[in-house]
């Protein structure tokens, strides 16, 4: 167990949650394990729910709950920052699992001098991940890593001098392709003593629907000022995976097909304007 440093605590978590009533208990049970009272000041927003999100959360003791009406996750993250008590705050997805250990390793990363932002290092959950799913998500995975700091974590932390630079955060899909274009390069640092833990849609068509959003979220950055960094994504990059032999053949086969899938499910939708769509299932994230 920690010690709170100055009796007070060491780092704000804020954790906008709608309709995670499944996974909120067992997630915030992982961040507060071994740690001493009042260590991390926690707030869950339970935003536009009609599940027991927010019931579940207030049983948790040392967790405070603000609730809203109004949907979504920027509005939701701005209630809860106003909430917070301390620096540096971590923004934590509910669906993800961040272990205090990593919440530790993160906090220290955050006082070393120069560091405004930073996260931790994605795990990925296959559990239930259908076959041709998983294989794409290793590629993925390997081909966007190098490139990543802060976005597609599903937690970052800032410190007082990056929540200023950050904050106050607009009406974004995606805000932690925000985040990470708010900062330059040794602002905002990898931590590899942490790691959280993502759950990826499990089925390609899940991966699909999710593809509508992310590009939607991108349009949007570069609209604002902010075009999310450039990834190697395309088949000179998947070439080269396979060649280093860090992926299979039939890895790169699956993810190939559902790249090219991507792309002409987009193209399809664009001659109908929008109306378009494949399946979802519940593990695809907003």
């Amino acid at each position: 167990m920690s010690d709170v440093v100055g009796g007070g605590p060491v780092a704000s978590v804020v954790i906008p949650a709608h309709n995670e009533e499944a996974v909120l208990g067992d997630h915030l049970a992982a961040l507060l394990a071994g740690t001493a009272p009042g260590e991390f000041d926690v707030v869950v927003v339970a935003n536009a729910c009609s599940d027991g999100t927010a019931r579940v959360a207030g049983r948790v003791p040392g967790v405070r709950v603000v609730e809203t009406a109004v949907p979504g996750k920027a509005n939701a993250l701005r209630l809860g920052d106003a909430a917070c008590r301390a620096f540096p705050r971590v923004y934590l997805d509910a669906d993800v699992r961040l272990p205090a250990e990593s919440v530790r390793a993160l906090v220290a990363a955050a006082a070393r001098p120069g560091v405004l932002a930073c996260a931790p290092v994605p795990v990925l959950d296959l559990t239930g991940v259908g076959r041709v799913a998983r294989r794409m998500h290793r590629v993925h995975e390997r081909l966007v890593a190098p490139g990543r700091t802060l976005a597609g974590v599903g937690v970052y932390v800032l410190t007082e001098e990056g929540h200023a630079r950050a904050f106050p955060l607009p009406d974004v899909i995606s805000d932690d392709g925000w985040m990470q274009g708010g900062f330059a390069p040794g602002e905002s640092v990898v931590v590899r003593a942490a790691t959280s833990v993502v759950r990826p849609a499990r089925t390609v068509s899940a991966h699909l629907a999710r593809r509508v959003r992310v590009r939607q979220g991108n349009r949007q950055l570069r609209e604002l000022g902010r075009p999310p960094a450039a990834a190697r994504l395309g088949p000179g990059a998947l070439a080269a995976l396979v060649r280093r032999r860090e992926v299979s053949p039939l890895d790169a086969a699956c993810y190939l097909g559902v790249l090219l899938a991507d792309r002409a499910l987009t193209a399809l939708r664009r001659r109908r304007g929008g109306q378009v769509r494949w399946g979802t299932d519940a593990s695809s994230r907003g």
